[in-house]
């Protein structure tokens, strides 16, 4: 089988089915080389280059830790089996994959655009361009994971077997995130409008996750708990949080495990349509 006829299905006509698995595993060199470029070249030209890209999020967390526990002197949170943390925990907790999710998000989406020269190629496979972002995303997060482990050892609080769980969640978070993207790439090529969409979405989202608050507190409306635990990041900050200090094993929320991969899984499926559906028409467009 020549290069060309790897790219393409019979006929000239494009596969019809998204695995990223396969991809990731057929593919892997040049994925691999692809992301690491993009995460090299993304900095290339200002004087502190990569480090701004771990600049901006640590600053973010000291300002809110700075204003919710120092300011408004929110000291310790009970978080889950009544167990207490600093502040800072809780809010790290929530906000590395929230950064990790905000940023993948918005660089799978602008793929295309981006390398709107590889869509225009016929021999390229340009269903691994979201898979490139959202891995050359995930370099900052492995770094924000040690580093949140770190923080977390110096409050006293020890290594356990449950901090093996973060691997777990960290690749659910890659699977929402990619699942997303195929479908919010194909869009936004016709509808450039979406990115802001998404923007104002994800302001919003930090704030419906929760991530800056304790979502017991609606303990007495359990109607809106409900609701708010339907988005999807729900889970995964939860279960960082119950992974790192909660003592809380992956099993112990069998229908949310449940409805999280259910909900993956439709959005792949609807994503791999979008994307087989608007891909003939990607580079007339670009």
């Amino acid at each position: 089988m020549d290069k060309k006829d790897y790219y393409m299905g019979k006929e000239g006509k494009t596969k019809s089915r998204i695995n990223p698995v396969r991809e990731l595993y057929k593919d892997r060199k040049l994925i691999k080389k692809l992301a690491l470029n993009d995460f090299k070249t993304r900095y290339a030209g200002s004087y502190l280059g990569i480090v701004w890209a771990f600049i901006q999020p640590v600053v973010t967390v000291l300002v809110y830790w700075i204003v919710f526990e120092k300011g408004l002197k929110q000291g310790t949170d009970i978080v889950t089996q009544g167990i207490q943390v600093p502040y800072l925990l809780h809010l790290m907790s929530g906000l590395v994959p929230w950064f990790f999710f905000s940023e993948a998000l918005m660089n799978g989406t602008t793929s295309l655009l981006e390398y709107n020269y590889l869509v225009k190629k016929v021999v390229f496979k340009i269903s691994i361009l979201p898979l490139i972002k959202i891995i050359a995303a995930s370099f900052i997060h492995i770094f924000f994971v040690c580093f949140m482990l770190l923080v977390t050892m110096c409050y006293g609080i020890h290594p356990t077997v449950y901090w093996l769980q973060l691997i777990y969640y960290s690749f659910c978070l890659f699977m929402l995130v990619l699942a997303m993207s195929y479908s919010t790439c194909s869009i936004v090529i016709f509808f450039r409008d979406l990115t802001q969409l998404i923007s104002i979405g994800l302001q919003v989202g930090m704030w419906a996750t929760p991530i800056l608050w304790n979502i017991s507190i609606l303990a007495n409306h359990p109607v809106l708990a409900f609701i708010f635990k339907l988005n999807p990041v729900y889970y995964i900050v939860n279960g960082y949080r119950g992974s790192l200090y909660g003592e809380e094993f992956i099993w112990q929320s069998p229908w949310l495990t449940l409805y999280y991969w259910a909900l993956v899984l439709v959005l792949f499926v609807a994503g791999g349509i979008i994307f087989k559906r608007l891909k003939p028409h990607f580079a007339d467009v670009l």
